[in-house]
């Protein structure tokens, strides 16, 4: 049996290839979009992919099963669980609890595990000439995590699905018990690792096992309903508004990419178009060199780990954007914003130093220093603003600082401050220049950043509060 796991850093996003190198045949399992990777690993294998599975109909990313459908004629199998709203609305092989299918001599038999979604099935799989009848892995989606379970609250929070929450942890609490009557020796292989934000304490190792989970994951410590479903829906963290339109994508009939798109290189004029008309232009530069000196009006979202999560946060899906951004990353840029169908690049242009050559001044980003602000903070006229996540800040935030979340921002620009001193601050400093970014592109003029962050000031020995109730979103 032919098996490997691709896991993509930016979306914690794990996807699997499982093949029967007799055969030939193989299955793909939560594919992501940009699907070029598996056609190469296919390639090298000498495998042919005939079988597609999703877990879910997936929330933070949009997946590439139907891309991979139109370049290799595979057939998707995908969950008719969870009534009718459940439903995808395009062609498919339907599955539930109990069915089975074969690629080549394995076998995969589809588990209903609602909780996370009502939609959701998890793929147990037997190598039949090894082992006969006996599974030996399970691929758990956003059901089961190393050390962590899928959060049940995105349908409520994220798609404004009202009174799912609850009903979530209750079928959670469930598909636990079957997971824990199979065999300790199932290897566990999830859709996310640490760093998802479909979950709030996934942990970092790559698979795990039945009998591991039982020992460690905190979820399958509970023995009390009601105290498992108040655990569960408490400090999970503000879930991407993007989430919403991956729900919808990932269940409708949409355009297919089968391709990486080109991108093309943007004159000095259409960017000025672009800014003039108040369209994104996305600075990917690092976050020193942004505040050093960047196009005013644009906005800071490195081309890290986080970029396709914060670019999600921020973006239009209905319109086009520009990015900042070396050709040589262009490529790589693209294909974190495919992932999250962000198909909207109007083009990219190189640098920000010809905006100076054509007469234009650029706009700096102010900031303060731990020292500095270890002796203002407290001031009349200086006001912080902790833009991380709830848990975090109530967890520990510099004393008065008042919490506005990054991606809520520019619903509550109303509260804040344009007079006297705005310190923008978050754990270590992107977050902070990200929402700086933003307010300025808003039109405020007291901004300073704080780049040490949270995580610096408490290094420090500086004074912490651990609640508040300045806590606005």
């Amino acid at each position: 049996m032919f098996f490997k796991q691709i896991y993509e850093e930016g979306l914690a996003h794990a996807s699997y290839m499982v093949g029967c190198q007799k055969t030939g045949e193989c299955l793909v399992i939560d594919a992501k979009r940009d699907i070029d990777t598996y056609l190469e690993i296919a390639r090298q294998e000498k495998l042919r992919i005939t079988h597609l599975a999703e877990t879910h109909i997936h929330a933070d990313f949009l997946c590439g099963s139907r891309e991979l459908a139109a370049k290799t004629g595979a057939s998707m199998y995908l969950s008719d669980e969870g009534g009718p709203e459940w439903q995808y609305e395009f062609d498919h092989i339907g599955v539930k609890d109990g069915d089975s299918f074969m690629v080549g001599n394995i076998k995969v038999e589809v588990m209903h595990t609602p909780g996370h979604t009502p939609e959701h099935v998890s793929f147990l799989v037997t190598d039949t000439p090894a082992v006969k009848d006996v599974p030996v892995m399970i691929f758990t989606g956003d059901f089961v995590f190393v050390g962590d379970i899928g959060r049940p609250d995105l349908l409520e929070k994220a798609a404004g699905i009202t009174g799912t929450m609850e009903k979530g942890a209750r079928q959670m609490w469930e598909s636990l018990k079957r997971f824990a009557a199979l065999p300790d020796h199932i290897q566990v292989h999830p859709a996310h690792g640490a760093g998802s934000a479909c979950g709030k304490a996934l942990g970092a190792v790559p698979s795990s096992t039945v009998g591991y989970e039982k020992i460690v994951n905190w979820a399958l410590q509970h023995t009390n309903e009601e105290a498992f479903v108040q655990d569960l829906l408490s400090g999970q963290p503000e879930p991407p508004v993007y989430f919403a339109m991956m729900k919808k994508l990932n269940k409708v009939v949409r355009d297919l990419v089968v391709d990486v798109p080109q991108v093309p290189q943007l004159t000095m004029e259409q960017v000025d178009t672009a800014l003039a008309d108040r369209r994104h232009v996305v600075d990917t530069r690092n976050k020193v060199s942004f505040a050093g000196g960047h196009l005013p009006g644009s906005v800071n979202i490195q081309n890290n780990k986080s970029f396709s999560t914060w670019a999600g946060w921020v973006l239009n899906y209905e319109e086009p954007f520009v990015l900042i951004a070396a050709p040589e990353h262009v490529e790589v840029l693209t294909r974190k914003l495919m992932r999250i169908g962000l198909d909207n690049i109007q083009g990219y242009y190189p640098n920000v130093s010809d905006w100076q050559e054509h007469g234009h001044d650029l706009q700096v980003l102010q900031q303060v220093e731990l020292d500095e602000l270890q002796n203002i903070y407290q001031s009349e006229g200086v006001t912080v603003l902790d833009v991380r996540g709830y848990t975090e800040h109530t967890n520990g935030h510099i004393p008065g600082a008042m919490n506005i979340h990054v991606g809520y921002l520019l619903g509550h620009l109303g509260e804040l401050p344009t007079s006297g001193t705005l310190v923008v601050a978050c754990q270590g400093g992107d977050r902070s220049s990200i929402a700086s970014s933003l307010l300025q592109r808003e039109g405020f003029t007291n901004i300073k950043n704080f780049p040490q962050g949270y995580a610096g000031w408490a290094a420090a020995g500086s004074p912490i509060e651990t609640a508040s109730p300045e806590v606005t979103a």
